[in-house]
């Protein structure tokens, strides 16, 4: 994602290749799930980059002992749910030790908590199968209080099933509002709680690996991450908006991996032989490969064998839709493509609006993510794909169409590469820094671009909201630094800090590899295929953001020029509600020259929106939403009596119908009726509306800059 940070490799030969000196303890009732020799490699390799090279330093003592220990059992059973009182009395005497653990690579005590987690959830859901024997009085009055995150622990087992025959009592209602057939509304609520077993049952000893390294690192910040091989070669894919298999989106569905969308132009599209719904049963590697039947397989280890290196033959065993399993299925050979995930890209359209008698065209650009193809870039592929070669064709589009200014949709766009941060920022600003990097070491570098050219000059805002992060606040503060353009939306996410992706296939040594029984010269092949590697990829925080303005992006985000009303909770997203986040500071600032200067505009511009929202029929839906959405949240509890819970989820619709309704009608569109469908594809986004009437308020304003570097008077 940034700029790499070159290590000393020999810290892998420093790493004692050692086991876990004894077993965890056997939990029955558990699948008592163990720890392996890599997992504890891997743990010490963590911690001993975290200690030596994170920006934080920080040690690891009992004081993070006790964070990562509460964080853990969060990730457990955070709606305590499932685990005891006396569990978590039992659990306490790990709370200090830990910090010693992690750096010895000792993972048994964090393998014995889960695995008591394990049983008790086991022993829950067969606990709610049994209850689905009894007959259930829906004209009581009594309640279910089904969030009880902030409840003390249940003290007994008896105390649990009060709890869960509640569960099960108010799951069954819910199947008997729909339906008055009580036996099938049983039969289906077993199949459910049936498949929650199955699920369970598949956990692996990965699951407990990942679970536990997200909570070790977040600890020390929210952004350094360690993810297994699977889950590198998901964020992999994710930043270069690619990967190498047969284009098909999957889901598990009743033990089976079924397509369940296809990617136009992929392998799987081009052979006119799958559909969405498809199962697939088997899969072989190669032209002569031996099928590996893969019925009810966890979805991450199937999409394992059918993901590959570009070019390669998987062949797949198919039974199509609506076929049994009694019938004879087809085998189909696929060579694996390079897919470009095109959902996922820079997309564009244009608005067009009437004010005061006159048209205006808007482009409004959503970027998803500031995305790049490093590996065909590194390969010397001309066309590989990035977020500002997007976004330069859409702007060379909307010039030609002509358009009066344009909106940069970056709203849930989290982030991704800096240096698509700072090219991006370049189509829009001559030249000059974009972004101000402080390491550990107090050490600033200053992140400049250096291209003369100017692809866009014309007038333009930018979109932010809560979830707008990282690469997205590089941008929008550099173009609000510059007076290059309209900040519009809400506080940011607040995330400003560096991370290092560090291939830990890399640092681990051969020689340890080997003993582990990961390489070619142990005659045992590694799990991992195509593009994963064998012990994961470890993103580690090594510096701070600042805008050129001095301002660090950590904690309190881009502020916007013109503020909107927030949908996500402001006080349970964003950097600010993290404990372990990293605080807002300030450095000197860069030398740069402003493109413009909006500040005697936005006064102005702010009292246009305020004096136009307060008559508008969608912004007051659109407020509305928020408001009911918060009323919800603070509901901890539901009625188990049927007459009461009816009449108050159809009150409920019925207030939801209306308050859409309102919004569709202010908007141009058809009132809905109840239980009709929504239309596909209905632009029913007042707020990226709003935006772009904010730009044309700011065009038809006198003396303001409309060009890059000049001032335009009408």
């Amino acid at each position: 994602m940034f700029k790499r940070f070159y290590f000393v490799l020999a810290i892998g030969a420093a790493l004692a290749c050692k086991a876990a000196p004894v077993r965890p303890v056997d939990v029955p009732g558990s699948n008592n799930l163990q720890p392996t020799e890599q997992q504890s490699m891997v743990c010490k390799t963590v911690a001993k980059f975290i200690s030596q090279y994170n920006y934080k330093k920080v040690e690891l003592n009992d004081s993070l002992s006790a964070v990562i220990y509460t964080r853990y059992i969060k990730s457990l059973d955070e709606g305590h749910n499932y685990l005891l009182g006396t569990d978590i009395k039992d659990f306490d005497k790990y709370k200090n030790s830990l910090s010693d653990d992690i750096k010895n690579g000792n993972l048994n005590d964090i393998y014995y908590m889960f695995n008591v987690f394990q049983k008790r959830y086991e022993e829950r859901i067969k606990y709610s199968i049994a209850q689905l024997d009894k007959n259930f009085d829906f004209t009581q009055n009594e309640s279910f209080t089904y969030d009880r995150a902030d409840l003390p622990w249940v003290a007994s087992e008896s105390a649990m099933n009060v709890e869960w025959t509640k569960r099960v009592k108010y799951d069954l209602l819910n199947l008997s509002i729909a339906s008055t057939d009580m036996a099938k509304n049983k039969e289906k609520l077993k199949k459910r709680y049936e498949d929650l077993l199955l699920q369970n049952g598949k956990l692996n000893t990965n699951d407990v690996f990942q679970i536990f390294m997200d909570d070790f690192t977040e600890s020390i910040d929210p952004h350094t991450n360690y993810f297994d091989p699977f889950h590198a070669a998901q964020f992999n894919m994710e930043m270069s908006r690619s990967l190498q298999g047969i284009g098909a989106t999957l889901q598990s569905k009743n033990e089976y991996v079924t397509i369940e969308s296809i990617v136009a132009g992929g392998p799987a599209d081009k052979s006119h032989q799958i559909n969405t719904g498809d199962r697939i049963l088997a899969v072989a590697q190669g032209k002569d490969g031996e099928f590996q039947d893969i019925i009810g397989w966890r979805l991450d280890n199937a999409i394992k064998l059918i993901r590959g290196t570009k070019g390669t033959v998987v062949r797949l065993k198919i039974l199509p839709q609506g076929k049994t399993i009694s019938d004879q299925p087809k085998i189909l050979e696929l060579v694996r493509e390079k897919i470009v995930l095109k959902d996922a890209l820079v997309k564009q359209e244009i608005k067009t609006y009437n004010s005061n008698g006159k048209t205006y065209k808007i482009g409004i650009i959503n970027v998803p993510a500031f995305y790049a193809d490093f590996a065909a870039y590194r390969a010397g592929d001309p066309n590989y794909q990035s977020t500002t070669r997007d976004m330069k064709l859409i702007l060379d589009t909307l010039k030609r169409a002509n358009v009066d200014g344009i909106v940069v949709d970056l709203r849930e766009n989290g982030g991704g590469s800096l240096n698509e941060a700072i090219s991006l920022t370049g189509l829009f600003i001559k030249t000059g820094p974009v972004v101000q990097v402080r390491d550990s070491q107090e050490q600033i570098d200053v992140n400049k671009d250096e291209d003369p050219s100017i692809a866009y000059a014309g007038p333009m805002a930018v979109l932010v909201d809560r979830f707008s992060a990282s690469a997205s606040e590089i941008f929008a503060g550099a173009i609000q630094d510059y007076g290059r353009g309209l900040i519009i939306g809400t506080q940011t996410y607040g995330k400003g800090t560096v991370q290092n992706e560090i291939d830990l296939d890399k640092v681990i040594t051969p020689s340890i590899a080997e003993k582990l029984g990961l390489t070619a010269s142990s005659g045992k092949k590694p799990v991992s295929t195509g593009s994963e590697n064998n012990f994961g990829q470890l993103n580690l925080t090594i510096a701070k953001f600042y805008r050129i303005s001095g301002n660090s992006t950590q904690h309190k985000g881009v502020i916007p020029d013109i503020q909107f009303p927030s949908l996500i909770p402001m006080d349970k997203y964003g950097e600010d509600t993290d404990p372990s986040a990293l605080p807002f500071d300030v450095i000197p600032k860069s030398d740069y020259v402003k493109a413009g200067d909006l500040s005697a505009a936005i006064p102005q511009l702010n009292k246009m929106h305020e004096q136009r929202v307060s008559t508008s029929a969608s912004y007051k839906a659109f407020t509305q939403t928020i408001a009911d959405y918060r009323k919800s949240e603070k509901e901890k509890s539901v009625s188990l009596n049927e007459e009461q819970l009816k009449k108050q989820r159809s009150d409920d619709e019925q207030r939801t119908l209306n308050r859409d309704n309102d919004l569709r009608v202010a908007l141009g569109f058809k009132p809905l009726k109840k239980g009709e469908a929504k239309p596909k594809k209905e632009d029913l986004d007042p707020l990226k509306i709003e935006a772009g009437q904010i730009l044309i308020d700011y065009i038809n304003l006198d003396g303001k800059v409309t060009r890059v570097g000049a001032v335009i008077k009408k």
